[in-house]
């Protein structure tokens, strides 16, 4: 039998990072291989920059986990994120005849014409629907029902797309199919969030290496979508600027570092280590932790838009490398006056390894288990031949027979969360303007049609027409009356 897996990838500011997993029937995953690459160096906020080296990276990751596995693979789950996502709100509306019955095509036609919308340099990458107004009342399904007017509300979040163009490029460099693209936050916040959570309202804050990105979840719908171009990194940099190494500045945020600490605890006289023979005062080192995790978290609250900030029982969820500094939660407790946080150390799903990063339960590995988590087509190939197999094989185990070829979706048929990729788009558009050609196409036919019929018409009413008509009836009388 073939083997079957699933792999996922999520592009990192510090880490890229490559996973596979099993699923079983139960919907538990048995992680079977895990591979970290640094990608500081063409990874920044999230966003790839340089195509060649990250090209090269998923290339490095997919051999190590091919070794591991000894199977070939196919295709990957990919998630998107980084600094350039963002949402905004938009309304489509549509008028009526009188008391119309709403059909599936009217929500279909509102949710195209929103996709179609153009944004300067901006990509749409997902609609969540909000609600659909008909007339004066909001609906969440509008189908069936009598209306004049019906509104559709949509939140679109955008990327640049000079960013989701390299996205996609770096994959076609690097000949890697792409079995789903996902929005990482949309991924990672069914992996970490419970339907209480979501329904009755809460933040989910991922705070990362170089950015924090947050989510905001109201009545089981994403309300508000951004990232912040602020992480665990500027925390570091600060620390470095008492003049040491980032690498020392790292340790010394990990050991020391404190989200918060009370006044009366702090020791005026203390000293804390950097090496054998250097020292810093522990209240600059605290006083610097907190005053950047401070503007971390104004930032972060700025983000949940006014009409939430009192709706959020379900409170504020934490997760991400970054929310494991001491004393996160009375940070946030603090500034944002919600009572209800908890750091979310680990997902939901049950998860089963042997690797230790997996079973570390820190919040780093929260999204690509969440990837991870969405994944439903098989990605395993072949035996994996460690020698390289034929010296002129040009082509990469990607090109197995079992890859697919996926239609262009609509956007009813699209999944939340799931980006169409470049190709798809390029497919989506082509069938739509095949559509709309032969839309033009039909309505010229009728046109013509219906100037023929005004033709025939016109002559037939036409002075002449009527004259021959009259002399015809005449001659045939005289023919009549002369037998």
């Amino acid at each position: 039998m073939p083997k079957e897996f699933i792999v996922a990838i999520e592009l990192g500011s510090s880490k890229m990072t490559g996973i596979a997993g099993k699923k079983s029937l139960d919907g538990s995953i048995q992680v079977l291989a895990c591979v970290k690459e640094d990608s500081s160096l063409f990874i920044r906020k999230g966003v790839v920059y340089n195509v060649d080296k990250t090209a090269q990276c998923l290339t490095s990751i997919i051999t190590k986990l091919e070794k591991q596995l000894k199977t070939t693979i196919t295709q990957v789950y990919v998630g998107v994120g980084g600094q350039s996502i963002r949402s905004i709100r938009n309304v489509i509306a549509k008028d009526l005849p009188g008391e119309t019955l709403v059909t599936q095509d009217m929500v279909v036609e509102l949710m195209d014409n929103n996709r179609s919308v153009a944004y300067p340099d901006q990509e749409i990458l997902d609609a969540a629907v909000q609600e659909y107004k008909v007339d004066s009342q909001y609906q969440i399904d509008p189908v069936g029902i009598q209306c004049s007017r019906i509104e559709g509300n949509f939140l679109n979040i955008l990327q640049r797309k000079a960013f989701y163009k390299n996205l996609n490029k770096c994959f076609e460099t690097a000949d890697i199919n792409i079995a789903e693209l996902y929005l990482a936050p949309l991924a990672l916040a069914d992996s970490v969030l419970t339907e209480t959570e979501k329904r009755s309202g809460c933040a989910l804050v991922d705070m990362g290496a170089d950015t924090t990105t947050v989510s905001v979840y109201y009545k089981n719908i994403l309300r508000h979508l951004a990232v912040i171009p602020l992480g665990g990194n500027n925390i570091t940099k600060d620390i470095a600027s008492l003049q040491m190494e980032e690498a020392d500045a790292e340790r010394m945020k990990l050991k020391y570092g404190s989200a918060y600490t009370e006044n009366s605890e702090i020791d005026n006289n203390m000293k804390l280590s950097i090496d054998q023979d250097r020292q810093v005062e522990s209240r600059k080192f605290i006083e610097i932790v907190e005053g950047r995790l401070e503007e971390i978290v104004a930032n972060v609250w700025c983000q949940v838009p006014d009409e939430y900030c009192d709706k959020l029982l379900g409170g504020i969820i934490l997760t991400g490398g970054a929310s494991n500094m001491k004393n996160i939660e009375q940070a946030f407790r603090n500034y944002t006056h919600v009572d209800k946080i908890r750091v979310a150390k680990f997902v939901t799903q049950t998860i089963t390894s042997s690797i230790s990063d997996i079973n570390a339960h820190d919040g780093t590995m929260n999204t690509v288990l969440g990837l991870l988590a969405k994944g439903d087509i098989n990605c395993a190939g072949q035996d994996y031949d460690p020698n390289g197999g034929d010296l002129f094989k040009t082509t990469s185990s990607m090109s197995s027979d079992n890859t697919f070829e996926r239609r262009a979706r609509t956007a009813v048929e699209t999944p939340s969360g799931v980006i169409r990729t470049a190709e798809e788009k390029r497919q989506a558009e082509e069938e739509a303007r095949r559509r709309r050609e032969e839309a033009e196409a039909k309505a010229r036919e009728e046109a013509e049609a219906k100037a023929r019929e005004e033709e025939q018409r016109r002559k037939e009413n036409s002075f002449w027409n009527k004259a021959f008509k009259g002399l015809k009836e005449f001659g045939k009388k005289m023919v009549e009356d002369d037998e």
